[in-house]
């Protein structure tokens, strides 16, 4: 070859990385101004009107912006989420991303509890991701899944919030060659602007106060403030639990829960009459109301000579009435633990794929992702209670 020759081919090489680097930057550059373009076509709907025009169908003007990171396949993106001056802005962009990316983490440890093959990971995490990965790549992906999800468990709450709902629930792990039940702790909050928001997810022996009173205070260790009311079911301990971290809060018992309590000691045959005479108490117009109620019901239980019905509404029916403090709008959504029930529910039915966790981080790991994946969807992002009607009760809560 000539020295002419070896001169062009210098000449005409190509570095393949920088290419690729090079593509990548304009890939996820492309990306960033699409999203960034697709924020500011919001914005104008939300105005009614592009920025800086003036028009009679105005109803916002902008405020400037504030950045934010957001992790995609294409990379790290900076998004320049816009602000206006009287509406709310909210966008579905970036819940969008979080969505997919929640859901890959989970199903990913899913995956690796339910003890699926390494080779199988791998095929699916190339459908997943878009390119096959060793063995140790997984391993050191389900690791650093693993260490996000924990740090999204641990993370500081911010602001206040004044109704939080607790529950738990049992799963299986192995354990010196026997399957024991392990307890996983829930809680989420209503915020200051009337939000749903999931506060925490911690692994307890049992049900027991020790568990309860571990996970609360580590709920207010992280920021857990401004509560007015924990709606729960009795559960063993938690209610002394809940007096020791936040005494100036108050309790309100499910009344769900209470019905069930009570029909457990009645006659088939007299279930249904028991649970309308039950329902009628929770139906009057305030707390005076539905205590004379009470009474009525408790002495006709007894007339109907179901005594021990009689002695459990006798002895807790007070602990149903705190919701009637509380604002009368609210009082449909703080009665009952109803909303957390969806939660467990949903939660059992992810779970039970799994049978026996090998170990109760697992158990929790999984639990945790499952609700990061719920965080980051609808369930979040409307507005579920109008909670500045708190101020108007808020005197005569301090007053007692």
């Amino acid at each position: 070859m000539s020295d002419d020759s070896k001169k062009l081919d210098n000449v005409i090489s190509i570095n393949q990385e920088q290419v690729k680097e090079h593509l990548g930057e304009i890939v996820r550059s492309t990306v960033e101004e699409t999203l960034n373009g697709l924020l500011d076509a919001e914005a104008d709907r939300l105005c009614n009107a592009k920025r800086y025009e003036r028009s009679a169908e105005r109803v916002d003007t902008r405020a400037g912006s504030y950045s934010r990171g957001l992790e995609t396949k294409a990379g790290k993106m900076t998004l320049k989420v816009p602000k206006l001056r009287k509406l709310t802005f909210e966008t579905a962009i970036i819940e969008r991303y979080r969505r997919r990316e929640s859901s890959v983490e989970e199903a990913l440890v899913q995956m690796y509890l339910a003890g699926v093959s390494v080779r199988r990971v791998e095929d699916i995490t190339e459908v997943l991701w878009g390119s096959r990965v060793s063995p140790s790549t997984v391993s050191d992906l389900n690791k650093k899944i693993y260490k996000r999800i924990e740090k999204w468990r641990t993370r500081p709450l911010n602001g206040e919030h004044p109704y939080v709902y607790l529950d738990g629930l049992y799963l299986k792990r192995s354990w010196g060659g026997e399957v024991q039940n392990v307890a996983v702790l829930v809680a989420f909050g209503v915020n200051g602007d009337g939000y749903r928001e999931i506060l925490g997810v911690c692994e307890g022996a049992k049900e027991d106060k020790a568990s309860w009173l571990s996970f609360l205070r580590d709920l207010r260790v992280r920021g857990l403030s401004g509560t007015r009311l924990f709606i729960s079911d009795k559960c063993l301990g938690l209610v002394e639990a809940i007096g020791e971290c936040y005494p100036e809060s108050r309790w309100q018992r499910c009344v769900v829960h209470f019905y069930r309590n009570v029909l457990s000691v009645v006659p088939k045959g007299r279930v249904r009459q028991v649970a309308t005479m039950l329902k009628a108490i929770h139906a009057q117009e305030d707390g005076k109301e539905a205590a004379r109620k009470a009474k009525s019901v408790i002495s006709k239980l007894k007339a109907m000579r179901l005594k021990k019905a009689a002695e459990i509404v006798s002895e807790g029916i007070e602990e149903t009435f705190t919701y009637y403090r509380f604002p009368r709008e609210h009082w449909r959504r703080i009665r009952t633990n109803n909303p957390m029930e969806r939660i467990m529910r949903e939660i059992r039915r992810r779970t039970r794929v799994v049978g026996a966790f090998p170990d109760g981080e697992s158990a929790l790991m999984l639990v945790a992702a499952r609700l990061r994946h719920i965080a980051g969807t609808k369930w979040s992002s409307r507005r579920y209670l109008d909670v500045s009607m708190l101020k108007e009760v808020d005197e005569e809560l301090k007053a007692g």
